[in-house]
């Protein structure tokens, strides 16, 4: 990018970020913020963010799944006191 550009998007951020400073409600931040992602990167990047959070929100239903699975099952201390042992002659 050269300077023009960097000042212009400067200048962007500046304007979004003075007028969500005035009303600090969440639907005005997150309109600035949907702003930005819209002026700022291209519909192919968005599409590629957009897939990466939702493969990081899969990733970290897998490990949750895992651990509240792992809740479901009894300690090996209590598994190892269950076994019978069967003595062969």
């Amino acid at each position: 990018m050269d300077d023009t550009t960097t000042s212009d998007l400067e200048a962007r951020i500046e304007e979004l970020e003075r007028r969500t400073r005035k009303g600090d409600s969440r639907e005005t931040m997150e309109t600035a913020f949907w702003a930005v992602m819209r002026n700022v990167f291209p519909d192919d990047t968005r599409r590629h963010l957009k897939a990466a959070s939702r493969e990081q929100l899969l990733a970290a239903r897998t490990y949750l799944d895992h651990w509240i699975a792992k809740m479901g099952e009894k300690p090996a201390e209590e598994k190892a006191a269950e076994r019978e042992t069967i003595e062969v002659e």
